[in-house]
């Protein structure tokens, strides 16, 4: 009996191993896509974070003239290489959608208050460059430059007809979920099916109730897809709750994935859920923005990346993937002179 139960549980963990095994699983194909966070915008040190830091106080010495979440900005991305652009959203006192990432003005504008007690015409006047230093505030690069920058959503939209965004809800309120789901619900399937939405939990849930085929992410989808998979995962079953979604995963948890890399995506995309990781644990938007950070990343990867420098990684990936076309253009023509060379020889 005990040798039985040994032989049991030898094939138990033998099928664990082949069935979740990376080593085993089908060679990759395809690239990596890439999400730009907030589009091309000034980065910043994120050591010492809390929510309320004001972090247009503390920017890096700006290398390019973009700020985050404006149509320029976006625009410079997808030009950079990013096949979908993050943007942040709030509902205004007229019922509009501001692109803008805080909750609050005082930060990145001479304006004061919370953003939603403005309307979008009042936001409109402001200048969103007006707060950015990096020295401390010796000098603000970007004051005057940034008035009448601020988008709406439906601007945001219409600038770019053809292209994919991940809208991001910064409150809890489920109201700004209905109001979402209402204006969403206006677009053709076509462009719904370009969109993702993530956010708090209420309102992201208020919309997907309204609008079920929307890609959607929150802390609670997150918990519903993934909670599951990790108890039943070892064989193969993807949970109802992780179909067509979005999971954003931190590097330092995804090894704890079954089927971590190959497996998982192959099991996600099998499910029409997007798979991106995001840097370290996945606080603050941590993402990877070096050619240092890209060598973390699994060999073969093909899922979606997080960014905050689309500027840098666009550029390094597609050199990547010429290069990688390459060896495979050299290896067919190398192979096609080898069975020239012995198709002659045997003549």
């Amino acid at each position: 009996m005990k040798q039985k139960t040994i032989w049991i549980l030898a094939a138990v963990l033998a099928f664990i191993y082949l069935n979740n095994s990376s080593l085993l699983a089908k060679k990759p194909t395809g690239d990596p896509f890439l999400l730009a966070h907030r589009g091309l915008g000034q980065t910043f040190n994120v050591a010492g974070l809390t929510n309320k830091t004001c972090t247009a106080k503390q920017i890096y010495p700006p290398e390019h003239p973009y700020l985050e979440n404006t149509i320029p900005s976006m625009r410079a991305a997808f030009k950079a290489g990013a096949d979908i652009v993050e943007f942040d959203v709030h509902l205004t006192k007229d019922g509009k959608f501001a692109v803008f990432h805080d909750w609050t003005l005082d930060c990145r504008t001479e304006g004061t208050g919370v953003t939603r007690d403005h309307t979008m015409a009042e936001l409109k006047r402001l200048d969103i460059g007006y707060g950015y230093t990096a020295d401390g505030g010796k000098t603000f690069p970007f004051r005057g430059k940034g008035i009448g920058l601020m988008p709406s959503l439906e601007e945001v939209l219409s600038a770019f007809p053809d292209r994919s965004f991940l809208i991001h809800v910064k409150s809890n309120d489920p109201q700004e979920g209905i109001q979402l789901a209402k204006y969403l619900s206006t677009l053709p399937p076509r462009r719904l099916s370009q969109l993702a939405v993530y956010g708090g939990d209420e309102p992201v849930a208020a919309l997907h109730e309204r609008l079920p085929n929307l890609r959607i992410m929150s802390k609670a989808s997150m918990k519903k897809c993934l909670i599951p998979y990790l108890a039943a995962g070892w064989t193969g079953i993807i949970p109802s709750a992780c179909e067509k979604t979005q999971l954003h995963i931190p590097e330092k948890i995804a090894p704890w994935l079954w089927g971590w890399p190959n497996r998982f995506l192959d099991r996600m995309n099998d499910a029409d859920t997007r798979v991106v990781i995001v840097g370290g644990g996945g606080g603050f938007s941590s993402g990877f923005d070096s050619a240092q950070d890209l060598k973390r990343l699994p060999a073969g990867f093909t899922g979606g990346i997080w960014t905050n420098r689309i500027d840098r990684i666009g550029p390094l990936l597609q050199q990547d993937t010429i290069r990688q076309d390459q060896d495979s253009l050299s290896e067919l023509l190398s192979t096609k002179a080898v069975e020239l060379l012995v198709s002659s020889s045997l003549k």
